[in-house]
């Protein structure tokens, strides 16, 4: 199965990371390491680099090790191809704009059956690639289009509703772990995942929350997080623990939803 890693933080943060070492630490090794990608939200705009090669032999994962950058919404994941080609129009996160803003998300399961159980109805939104993770991508974006057109700031109800709402359909078909970012909000859903006894079950994904004093650090193997001038505020998301801390594991069928660092009050659910 593929691996995910998101975080969202009160303020820019410099973030290093290697995606190889991410995706040792969670298992996903040798041969079947199928393409890596990361988003990260800079200036109003979203920065997508991923690559259809290995990690462990992408140049231009090297020159963002070496080259680290700012952001407070970061997206990433290292895929396992379980459907369609080993080629870049598969890789994650996948980017589309709705509203006036650049939208990111990245899926690990598997999801036979999406085509018809969730049909594309307009062509507003269409897969490139072959993927049941863009398909999925793509219906959530359909179904959000009709908030964002009735209201350009909607609501963080109304968009988590819709959230919920394609979360529990996917639920319903199989493994549906995602990270979904608008710019403005991170929303998070746990369900299952392919563990290391090979059973699927849960927890899917793992959550901690941290707090850095000034000029304080957060490193662990394939990330490294640093806060400037001011304290920093951070939660992290990924498909397995990266420290030995108390990560929280999440419920399946959970949905968070992360601004600026923290959860919202009256949105921990």
């Amino acid at each position: 199965m593929c691996e995910l890693f998101a975080m969202s933080a009160r303020l820019p943060a410099t973030v290093r990371m290697s995606m190889e070492e991410f995706s040792r630490h969670g298992g996903l090794t040798g041969p079947h390491k199928d393409g890596w990608g990361v988003a990260w939200y800079e200036d109003g705009d979203l920065r997508v680099v991923k690559e259809r090669a290995a990690a462990a032999d992408s140049a231009c994962l090297r020159f963002l090790r070496d080259n680290p950058f700012t952001s407070t919404f970061v997206l990433g994941h290292v895929r396992k191809a379980t459907r369609g080609a080993v080629a870049s129009r598969n890789c994650q996160p996948f980017a589309r704009e709705l509203g006036g803003a650049w939208h990111a998300f990245a899926h690990n399961g598997d999801l036979p059956g999406i085509d018809d159980a969730l049909p594309l109805r307009t062509r507003r939104f269409r897969p490139v690639g072959e993927t049941d993770s863009e398909h999925a991508f793509c219906a959530l974006l359909e179904r959000m289009a009709v908030e964002w057109d009735i209201d350009p700031t909607p609501s963080l109800d109304a968009r988590r509703a819709v959230v919920e709402e394609i979360a529990d359909a996917l639920r319903a078909l199989g493994p549906a772990n995602f990270l979904y970012c608008d710019g403005d909000t991170l929303f998070v859903h746990a369900d299952r995942r392919h563990q290391s006894d090979g059973t699927i079950r849960p927890p899917g994904l793992w959550r901690l929350e941290r707090a850095c004093s000034a000029g304080g650090r957060f490193a662990c193997e394939g990330l490294d997080i640093t806060a400037h001038a001011q304290p920093q505020q951070v939660v992290l998301f990924a498909s397995v623990p990266l420290t030995g801390e108390s990560w929280s594991p999440m419920e399946r069928g959970a949905v968070r939803a992360v601004r600026l660092g923290t959860l919202p009050a009256g949105h921990a659910g």
